[in-house]
């Protein structure tokens, strides 16, 4: 794929005005924003960062970690006071906590886990199936994903609404510092109580990640309590919010095409083609990095500490790699998608993530196959995309 060697610059107002445009949603905004500069636009906000807007310009830069680092979450903040462990080290700080980390998420295990899966999947079902009506997000894709999740990290399922609200506070805060502050103070605090207890009283026979990690070493070293609080927040954010977004938007999608969700409903063993192809056409992260050297990138020409956002969803939505790239297309010959993110950084939870979404799928249409919009939703942005509610209903 050629590169403009000449990006184009998308001022301030300009992508203020046209990132909040009404009547849009995000996906569409990205639409505008690869038909206006390919491979890349840059943006003046907060000082400038350069927006990829190619597959190939963002598959690279997700891999190249001699020229982008990961020390970033936001193109906004280029010298972030914290450290969320591992996604925001660079190899080779980063190889060995992908190699403790990788266990509890491997093929294998996450298969083990199905079973419970569908049934705590059918039970939250069940107990709306009869009201005719839901918000999705709040009723299930919260719900189901966190569930499982608190489970794998040992954590108490009686407390998930709390565990909700503090993840709200952190992700869905917008631009109220103070609050996401107090919400990662709230998730801190919890974890340096919940690791004194399991140190206090160790139960040799668990293997959930907290009473594992006590026991984690890098280079012969135990871990540090400060590595371990860093790493449990970023696990508590990522578990408890990126797969209630990609469900809700699939159910979104599947709401407003019934065309598609009759195929889903007629051949259940289609629902691994249309989670492939829901990943790739709603892709919900958005990934910055942070330019370590001089280089002309993709015709771009970065300096190093230059600043940039590699957005999924633009690699998702490139007509130049998926012909009609902008629609959902079950009979689509690839879906090869870079949703799960690229490089080392890729995405641990990806076979999860995938099962989850499966499982959820088949089990609301085996017990709700018609069902339809009640109102329009409406989203908010940040890392992560995803919708504030998703009011759904059918006949009962």
């Amino acid at each position: 794929m050629a590169a403009d060697p000449t990006p184009r610059t998308c001022p301030i107002e300009d992508y203020k005005t046209f990132s909040t445009a009404p009547a849009m949603t995000f996906f569409e905004r990205m639409d505008g924003y690869q038909d206006r500069a390919r491979p890349v636009l840059r943006s003046e906000e907060a000082g400038g960062y350069w927006v990829f807007t190619d597959y190939e310009a963002i598959h690279d830069g997700l891999h190249r970690t001699d020229l982008w680092s990961s020390s970033v979450v936001t193109p906004t903040e280029p010298n972030p006071p914290f450290k969320l462990i591992p996604l925001m080290l660079d190899p080779p700080e980063h190889t060995p906590w992908r190699h403790l980390l990788r266990g509890y998420f491997s093929p294998g295990r996450v298969r083990s886990m199905a079973g419970n899966q569908r049934r705590l999947a059918g039970e939250i079902i069940d107990d709306l199936a009869a009201r005719g009506e839901c918000n999705f997000v709040d009723d299930v894709a919260r719900v189901f994903p966190s569930t499982v999740f608190l489970e794998i990290m040992g954590m108490p399922v009686t407390k998930l609404p709390e565990f909700l609200e503090w993840e709200g506070m952190i992700l869905h805060s917008g631009e109220d510092r103070e609050r996401v502050a107090a919400g990662v103070g709230l998730v801190i605090q919890y974890f340096m109580e919940l690791i004194a207890e399991r140190r206090a009283a160790p139960d040799p026979a668990a293997e959930d990640i907290v009473s594992t990690a006590l026991h984690w070493k890098i280079d012969g070293q135990p871990v540090s309590d400060e590595d371990l609080l860093n790493c449990s927040l970023l696990l508590f954010m990522a578990g408890l919010d990126t797969v209630a977004s990609q469900s809700s938007y699939a159910f979104w999608h599947l709401a407003a095409h019934p065309e598609d969700r009759a195929r889903l409903v007629a051949d259940p063993d289609h629902v691994p083609i249309v989670v492939e192809e829901i990943l790739r056409a709603y892709p919900i992260v958005q990934t910055a990095r942070k330019a370590l050297k001089d280089e002309v990138f993709h015709g771009c020409p970065v300096k190093a500490g230059d600043m940039a956002v590699f957005p999924l969803s633009a690699a998702g939505r490139d007509e130049s790699v998926h012909p009609g790239a902008r629609r959902v297309d079950l009979d689509r010959d690839s879906t090869k998608n870079l949703s799960f993110g690229g490089g080392p950084h890729r995405c641990l939870g990806s076979h999860l993530a995938r099962q989850e979404l499966a499982v959820l799928l088949t089990e609301w249409h085996r017990r709700i196959p018609d069902y339809e919009l009640a109102g329009e939703p409406t989203e908010h942005s940040g890392g992560v995309w995803a919708l504030n509610e998703l009011p759904l209903r059918w006949d009962v």
